[in-house]
């Protein structure tokens, strides 16, 4: 029997641009792997970094919201699972999946929980250590409902697990831990790396539409790079990121070595290339794409705390971690100067990447488990009351807000 997959997309996949568009398309391979028929609807529109999932014979659909001609399609397509690309889709979408397809499984895919970034970002802007209050704004409040209301959330970091588990109580049996599924590194390939002496000046690289980049991008010009060339004067930090606006080209200072680079057509290229990355993220969610790329390419890093949550796990991390910008700019002084202390940092980052991030072993348990709800779809809904009463017409405002819209604009 055949078995179709529909994934409503927040935005069709950048896998150049961001490490979300990579994530997609490692969902989409392990789908693939299983004999799916794929089909990505999204009512965003593309962009030229857009990945052409053609090409992967994935099929194509632009979708409207707040219309009914979603209904005729998912009626017609109807898939025996539904993916939802972060918290939004499943708002817009979800309940129109619920009652054109009941029996359909649905899976949330979160990315990184945004009401977690949500909440770290206004506790830093009004100087405030993080706690419950912020943790649990208007935007967690949707979020967390949106994973009840699914069969399946996938979650990419182990810290937002705890999170999820300890301070919005949760149930496990929603949950699915699936990070970043990534091919084992080869002692081949690692023997390719470029070694210490042919690299040099730093890296730093994000997509700049996302507010925590920009935010460590104006930390370093502000804070950080200043006390890194008080020691290395001749170094420079290379800017690397998708979607440059003239708020983050006005950054670019060559006497300062301040290099506003714009986007990487190669991410493996550049980041072979630097010396040291650079990730200075004061406040964010997820796991951090920039980190693994990184690992991957052999450049050790040094991040904040934030940004090195869920990351290395009980491995020492591939550089360093600090928060006080002082502590920070010393230490990428010593990885830039230390030729031994470089070296054994780039094979921390190979063995994490081999040995937390194995594409084959998340693939494996992810399956297992989506298999096992499918078998009783039903009894695994009744063990989830909350996401039923969730489900219940009188509190979906969203569906008939968007009724409403749609009447309004016809």
């Amino acid at each position: 029997m055949d078995k179709n997959l529909l994934i409503i997309g927040f935005v069709w996949p950048e896998p150049n641009s961001s490490a979300a568009g990579s994530r997609m398309l490692q969902l989409i391979d392990l789908f693939k792997s299983e004999n799916y028929n794929i089909t990505f609807a999204t009512p965003c529109s593309k962009s030229d970094n857009a990945f052409n999932l053609e090409t992967i014979e994935v099929k194509q659909v632009s979708i409207e919201l707040n219309h009914s001609s979603f209904d005729d399609f998912i009626k017609k397509l109807n898939p025996n699972v539904v993916l939802f690309d972060r918290f939004m889709m499943e708002e817009q979408f979800g309940w129109r999946v619920t009652e054109q397809c009941p029996n359909a499984l649905r899976i949330l895919d979160t990315e990184d929980l945004h009401g977690l970034r949500k909440g770290r970002q206004l506790a830093l802007k009004e100087g405030k250590p993080f706690n419950l209050e912020y943790l649990f704004n208007n935007t967690s409040k949707r979020e967390i409902a949106s994973i009840y209301r699914c069969d399946l959330s996938l979650i990419i970091s182990e810290a937002e697990m705890e999170i999820l588990k300890s301070d919005f109580k949760v149930p496990d049996t929603l949950l699915c831990y699936l990070p970043f599924m990534i091919e084992k590194i080869s002692k081949a390939e690692i023997k390719k790396q470029s070694g210490f002496n042919s690299r040099q000046h730093f890296i730093t690289i994000g997509n700049f539409l996302h507010e925590p980049n920009y935010n460590a991008i104006l930390y370093l010009k502000e804070t950080i790079w200043p006390l890194v060339r008080k020691q290395l004067p001749k170094a420079e930090l290379h800017i690397y990121g998708a979607y440059v606006s003239q708020k983050v080209n006005q950054l670019h200072n060559q006497k300062e070595g301040f290099l506003i680079k714009g986007f990487a057509e190669e991410v493996s290229k550049v980041m072979q290339e630097a010396k040291v990355c650079l990730a200075p993220i004061r406040f964010g969610a997820g796991l951090k794409g920039k980190l693994i790329d990184a690992m991957q390419h052999g450049t050790p890093c040094v991040t904040t705390n934030i940004g090195a949550e869920g990351m290395f796990g009980e491995f020492e991390p591939n550089g360093f971690i600090e928060d006080n910008p002082q502590e920070f700019a010393d230490k990428c002084v010593a990885l830039y100067e230390n030729e031994i202390l470089w070296n054994e940092k780039q094979q921390n980052g190979f063995e994490i990447i081999n040995k937390r991030f194995q594409k084959s072993v998340f693939q494996s348990k992810f399956l297992i488990q989506i298999q096992s709800i499918e078998k009783d779809l039903e009894t695994h809904r009744l063990n989830n009351f909350t996401g039923l009463m969730l489900q219940h017409q009188i509190m979906q405002s969203t569906k008939y807000m968007s009724k409403w819209i749609e009447e309004k604009n016809k």
